[in-house]
């Protein structure tokens, strides 16, 4: 069985290790819904930035890869929003590329707002100088086209490592936090959420470091 990582001091090394070389490096965490990837990006990234200095390291997260809601209505998939389909994964691709290949100028990148429920255009800055992008998001390991071409952008890719029972709780509790009832929370997490966890589960061995979701910087 392969070894979870807890200790964040190492998971920092790890990430510092990957700057030895010049150039721009490409971090990738994957895991299911409510697994804790893009609060152990964003507490990467910060660590990164305050032993390489700022600005050495920027967080890009899949979700601003979501498909708008109108697109979704017209395809009749917004009742699953979060599953497979429902994100723009040429795009991702492409957007990989270009920062592997464009380090000399500024490249503008998606985010996605929880309050709005939909991706913003252009509100991520990934400046000439950074060195390491740290791409977050469910789907990063899955093998089907286009998503299986990921893999061979990443330098190294992590996946996050929680109990069912923990992303659960965490994703009902995210679902009332932003505008949901209780029941319809709970629905959401155990018909749409672990329905795709199923899928995201799978790539696991794909990665080159499992992470505890639990780790805490």
């Amino acid at each position: 069985m392969t070894a979870i990582l807890e200790d964040p001091g190492r998971l920092v090394e790890r990430a510092l290790g990957l700057l030895s070389t010049n150039g721009r490096r490409l971090l990738g965490i994957a895991g299911s819904p409510g697994a804790g990837k893009s609060t152990l990006a964003g507490n990467l990234v910060q660590r990164v930035n305050s032993a390489a200095g700022p600005g050495t390291a920027v967080v890009l997260p899949m979700d601003g890869f979501h498909l708008a809601n109108r697109t979704l209505d017209r395809l009749g998939r917004r009742d699953r929003k979060g599953a497979l389909d429902t994100f723009d994964g040429w795009g991702l691709v492409a957007m990989l590329r270009r920062l592997r290949s464009e380090i000399d100028h500024d490249v503008f990148g998606p985010s996605f707002r929880r309050s709005v429920d939909e991706p913003i255009a252009g509100e991520i800055v990934v400046p000439a100088g950074t060195r390491l992008v740290v791409a977050e998001g469910n789907y990063l390991l899955v093998e089907s086209t286009p998503w299986g071409r990921i893999r061979s952008l990443l330098d190294e890719s992590w996946f996050c490592v929680s109990p069912a029972s923990t992303r659960q709780s965490r994703l009902v509790e995210r679902h009332i936090r932003h505008g949901r009832s209780v029941q319809a929370a709970a629905t959401w997490a155990r018909e749409v959420d672990a329905r795709n966890a199923e899928l995201i589960e799978t790539t696991r061995s794909r990665a080159d470091v499992l992470v505890s979701g639990r780790v805490r910087f």
